[in-house]
This record gives structure tokens, sequence and C-alpha cells, in this order.
């Protein structure tokens, strides 16, 4: 390949990465938005969050054509090439990741403005907390294409799974306790398993990383296959 012709892939692909991590971070800040306005019965924040599902979108689509252009005039191979194919996967998973923080508003919106009265008390904060820590070590070892997080990714994704089915055991403890908290409740578990859909699409990142890296399709390997992928020299 002609130097000039590597400078402008080289400065194409970095571009591709740049925007990648653009559109993690307003995903990010989607997740933090809405349960903050959860949370606090922000209406205005909650709108905020479901109209940046547009620009979630748009960068998606920019993304896609981008991806398809360098593939087709650039011909990549090896990691330029497994690169690409990352970033094809991985911005699926940022804004369906989008989705459901714009799914947290919705829902969050309808609670405080319906009767506040039988909304039961239920810890969902640590969980969003937890996942955007997800998201963020998935992010990060893409910007790095560093795979060693995939693993510890994967273990936070068991505890966020294990705190979803207590939250729902506790909902439906409300539930057949009261009958007047059923509606308040479904609304909350729905808000409960965007939560956790989140945390299977961070991890789904980090396993991207992982092919990114080594070449190695770590997808449906279970958390013992993913350690020694991760761990396995090249």
């Amino acid at each position: 390949m002609p130097a000039h012709t590597l400078k402008q892939f080289d400065a194409e692909l970095e571009q591709i990465r740049g925007k990648v991590l653009q559109l993690g971070g307003i995903v990010e800040r989607q997740i933090d938005s809405a349960m903050r306005a959860l949370g606090s019965g922000d209406l205005l924040l909650c709108e905020q969050v479901i109209n940046a599902d547009h620009e979630v979108n748009r960068l998606e689509v920019e993304l896609d054509e981008a991806c398809a252009h360098v593939i087709a005039r650039h011909q990549p191979a090896a990691i330029d090439l497994r690169m690409l194919m990352t970033v094809i996967k991985t911005i699926t998973d940022l804004e369906r990741i989008g989705d459901e923080a714009k799914k947290i508003a919705k829902q969050a919106r309808a609670l405080h403005t319906s009767d506040m009265t039988f909304v039961p008390k239920i810890e969902l904060r640590h969980a969003a907390d937890v996942v955007i820590g997800m998201l963020r070590q998935s992010l990060d070892a893409f910007a790095r294409v560093d795979s060693s997080v995939a693993t510890e990714v994967a273990r936070r994704d068991k505890e966020v799974d294990a705190e979803f089915k207590a939250t729902m055991r506790q909902l439906i403890s409300f539930m057949i306790e009261d009958p007047r908290t059923i509606s308040r409740a479904l609304e909350l578990l729905f808000i409960a398993k965007s939560i956790e859909r989140i945390g299977d699409h961070a991890k789904n990142i980090s396993e991207y990383v992982v092919y990114m890296e080594k070449g190695r399709d770590v997808r449906h390997l279970g958390l013992e296959g993913l350690e020694r992928e991760v761990t396995a020299k090249e």
C-alpha cells in the first residue's frame, strides 16, 4: 500500500475509533441521566435522555457507513479487519444500550407523572452504577486494544444478573403482599431488566475486544473458557 494511502487508512481508522468512543460517552451519560431522573422525578431530564436517542442512531449509521467504506476502499487484513468487525458489532450493542436507557427514562416519566402512593421501595442505583462501570471498562479496553479486562467484566455481569434476580423476587413479594403496588412494581421491574440488559451489552463489547486483539471468538464459552482464552499466549 503506498505511503500516502497508508496514512489515509490510518487516519480513517483513528477517526472511526474516536467516533465509537464518542458514541460510548453519549450512551453512558444516557444511563446516568435516566437513573438520576428516576430518583429525582426530573421530567426535563427524562426528555433529554429520550431525545438523545436520535444522536445515537445517527452516529450508528455514520459508523456503519464509514466501516463499509474503509473495507471496500482499503481491503484491510489481520488486526485492522478485526478492528473494523469489532466496531460494527460494538456500535450495535451501544445503540441497544441507548435504547435501554431510553426505556428507563420513559418508565421514570411514567412513574413520576402517575400516582406515586404505591411505589415499592427498591434499590436500583447500585446495579446501574455497576453496569456503567462495566461499560467504561469495555470502552477503555477497546481504546487500548486490551482484552485483559474481559474476565472482570464477565464476573461483574454475573453480579448484575444475581442482583436482578433478587430485585425481581423483592418486587414479586411487594405485589403479593399489596396488589395496589402491581402497576408501579412492574414499571420498576422493566427498569431493572433494562439495567441487566445493559450489563449484557457491556460484556459483549469486552468480548469483541478479545476477538480484535487475539482473533478468538469467545462468545458462549462461559467464564472459565473466557479466562483461558484471555490468558492464552499467541
